[in-house]
């Protein structure tokens, strides 16, 4: 990604020592190392909490698999804790760069990552704590429900607002990555935790939640079927990224997968009894069946974007070194595998139920190993360093080769 911005005097300076810094990596502070502790850092927390989903959705369980999707969800939450107390830190230790982070033509493509961390907490809190609690958690779904979607619309629409408007790097086609459909992800999630929410609640109120999951899941995907116009531009005519981006190609398998998971979902929600339906009996029926065929439809897209993406980090797998947006390999494809699980249960199919638990199986050993890649990459001091992270810039001047923060 080329980008042209305008470093002050004092920027430029601390440029200069972050570059003797990087001559002596063993004298690099914590409190340094802290500065570059980005908004990439919550694809951790986002895939963990995805995996915990997974295995509250599981076809085939076992003795113990509930104790192991709490534990994640216990996981979840202590990483996102940390996360949080850790940014925060850094925006203390270091003015100015919590504006920097929030017009950064990288690191701010992450921040919507929170949100979508928060989606999940919700939802397992739905799944694993709703059947042990009262009334009481009804309500308080609702209320958290309303909340998040309210905040994921808003930040949509400021976030690419600013892109379109106020952004003081320019984005341009031939940086092109999925990551640009990061900011309208969290409001298109609002589908898939209408989809966990919504069946516990009362005719009314899950009517509400299901109108709304269907209206936010199509707006998501809408923004993010016309983003894959300019990637599939971007990619006929510049090739394929650089081998380290290649994993988040992967977020391109996120919005078919979780648009097909929700409409199956919420479709299966539906209220029979509610006055709509009442008076039309069959209504209920025809739209499950149409949620399931659109839900298919959408699983054969997701599909050909996974094919391409793995394909593709293969072949520079050899030139690839870790990244944060490694977690790419493992939440959007969360989304794949539920929707394979929600199609194998409507059709029926033993045989679809068994291929996406061998899909569960493969994605928490994924899972695995990239949280290995990752802690080796801290102790290694392979990320948050100077110029190695997402808050780093380009500059087309040979004497501004390092990002200023």
């Amino acid at each position: 990604m080329e980008t042209i911005t305008t470093p002050t005097a004092l920027q430029k300076e601390e440029a200069v020592l972050e570059d003797k810094a990087c001559e002596a990596v063993e004298k690099i502070t914590m409190r340094l190392r802290i500065k570059h502790f980005t908004w990439a850092q919550f694809t951790m927390p986002l895939s963990t909490g995805g995996i915990g989903l997974l295995l509250a959705s599981q076809p085939h369980r076992f003795a113990g698999l509930e104790t192991i999707g709490k534990i994640f969800f216990i996981f979840d939450l202590v990483i996102l804790a940390v996360a949080l107390a850790t940014i925060c830190a850094r925006f203390i230790l270091h003015p100015g760069t919590f504006t920097q982070s929030l017009v950064h033509p990288t690191e701010a493509l992450f921040i919507p990552t929170v949100l979508i961390t928060l989606a999940n907490l919700i939802g397992s809190a739905q799944v694993y704590g709703g059947p042990h609690c009262g009334h009481w958690f009804l309500v308080a779904m609702q209320v958290l429900f309303w909340l998040y979607v309210a905040a994921a619309f808003s930040g949509a629409v400021v976030q690419y607002l600013s892109l379109f408007t106020g952004h003081p790097n320019r984005l341009t086609v031939q940086s092109m990555t999925p990551a640009w459909i990061l900011p309208i992800f969290p409001i298109m999630i609002g589908g898939t935790l209408a989809n966990l929410i919504a069946p516990e609640q009362n005719p009314t109120q899950r009517m509400a939640i299901i109108v709304a999951g269907v209206s936010f899941q199509g707006l998501g995907w809408m923004v993010a079927f016309l983003m894959y116009a300019a990637y599939i531009q971007r990619l006929m005519a510049y090739g394929l990224p650089a081998p380290n981006l290649r994993p988040g190609m992967m977020i391109s398998v996120g919005p078919p997968s979780f648009t097909g998971l929700a409409l199956i979902g919420l479709s299966q929600a539906l209220p029979p009894t509610q006055s709509f339906f009442a008076t039309r009996p069959f209504a209920v029926q025809d739209l499950q069946a149409m949620a399931l065929f659109a839900g298919i439809f959408l699983w054969v897209l997701a599909f050909w974007f996974f094919c391409i993406t793995t394909i593709s980090v293969m072949m520079g797998i050899r030139e690839m070194s870790f990244h944060l947006i490694w977690w790419g390999l493992v939440f959007p494809n969360v989304g794949f595998t539920i929707a394979t699980i929600k199609i194998g249960q409507q059709l029926e199919s033993e045989g679809i139920l068994w291929v996406a638990s061998i899909m569960s199986i493969l994605l928490v050993a994924m899972w695995i190993f990239v949280l290995g890649c990752h802690i080796r990459a801290l102790v290694r001091k392979d990320i948050m360093m100077p110029g190695k992270d997402e808050d780093q810039a380009c500059y087309k001047t040979p004497d501004e080769k390092r990002g200023i923060i």
